[in-house]
């Protein structure tokens, strides 16, 4: 017989299902109130302000009601031209995604010192985005790291501006956002593909499958919610890439963000309205990408229990 959950002496039944009721609602408010706090509040707070002309600091605030949104869209060609810069980045977090995925299924059979192999490349996610920043500002300068060790292998004899040249500006920046964040991957997908059956790995090695046949016909489609998940993050952060191009480059030669441009429409030229106003823009792009995410995901999954 399971043994009965004992209550405190002295309380009525009552008192000890309030006295639970008490304490869970207690527990929920402290994280509730810090979501409202940080999250849905600040949310708001920028529609508001995207409806005002104001500087950002004076207490005289007009109200303007959709006349940044139609200036935005009435000035496309300015305004959101950043957002095709965000191509790069997603570009770069699809080579990304698929470099993890092979790494991470590498690892997976053995490997001598795997566990070293994954803290190696986990290492980077764990450092500062302004550390990796200033990293990355001794490694792409004239003469810098990367054109002695270019030099060294007799890859080329001329000096490359990787932050002065607009063609390769925007590549050198994504180039150092895969080296910070392909070992979040590596770790998502090592973790998905460890829990994958080792049965049927034994039983495809009976069959005669070779390594490339288990990752198609086993490790892909028993990780596709985890490739889903790092896809949708890979969507979000091309268009809300802001830390490494603004601490090298400032948004300069081409390689302006739409979240850059939201920082120097509102702080730089003290136009707060329309800076909030394209952070509405991006802010809604992020919740139409995860509605599609939602929508695709709960279709797999009646799919998958139909089959």
């Amino acid at each position: 017989m399971a043994e009965k959950t004992k209550r405190p002496r002295g309380f009525s039944s009552l008192s000890y299902q309030k006295q639970k009721v008490i304490i869970a609602v207690a527990f929920l408010s402290i994280p509730l109130l810090l979501l409202l706090a940080f999250t849905y509040y600040p949310a708001l707070s920028l529609f508001r302000y995207s409806t005002l002309r104001w500087d950002g600091y004076s207490p005289d605030m007009t109200y303007v009601g959709l006349r940044n949104f139609r200036l935005i869209f009435a000035d496309a060609a300015d305004y959101l031209s950043p957002a095709l810069v965000s191509l790069y980045y997603l570009a770069g977090s699809l080579i990304q995604i698929a470099l993890a995925l092979l790494v991470a299924a590498a690892l997976n059979y053995k490997v001598f010192a795997k566990g070293v192999y994954k803290g190696v490349y986990f290492f980077p996610y764990m450092l500062n985005s302004v550390a990796v920043s200033f990293i990355f500002l001794f490694f792409f300068p004239p003469g810098g790291t990367l054109d002695s060790l270019l030099g060294a292998l007799g890859i080329h004899n001329t000096t490359l501006l990787w932050m002065q040249n607009p063609s390769l500006i925007n590549p050198s920046l994504v180039f150092a956002s895969l080296w910070r964040y392909v070992g979040f991957n590596i770790l998502l997908f090592s973790a998905a593909i460890q829990s994958i059956s080792p049965e049927l790995f034994e039983s495809s090695e009976i069959d005669g499958a070779n390594r490339v046949q288990q990752f198609f016909y086993i490790i892909l489609p028993n990780i596709t919610t985890i490739i889903g998940l790092n896809v949708f993050l890979a969507c979000t952060g091309a268009i809300m890439a802001f830390e490494i191009p603004y601490i090298i480059t400032s948004g300069n030669n081409g390689s302006m963000t739409l979240v850059i441009q939201a920082v120097n429409l509102a702080f730089h030229n003290q136009n707060f309205g329309l800076g909030a106003a394209i952070g509405v823009l991006v802010m809604l792009f992020l919740v139409l990408m995860f509605s599609i995410q939602r929508a695709v995901a709960l279709a797999m999954k009646k799919r998958g229990e139909r089959e």
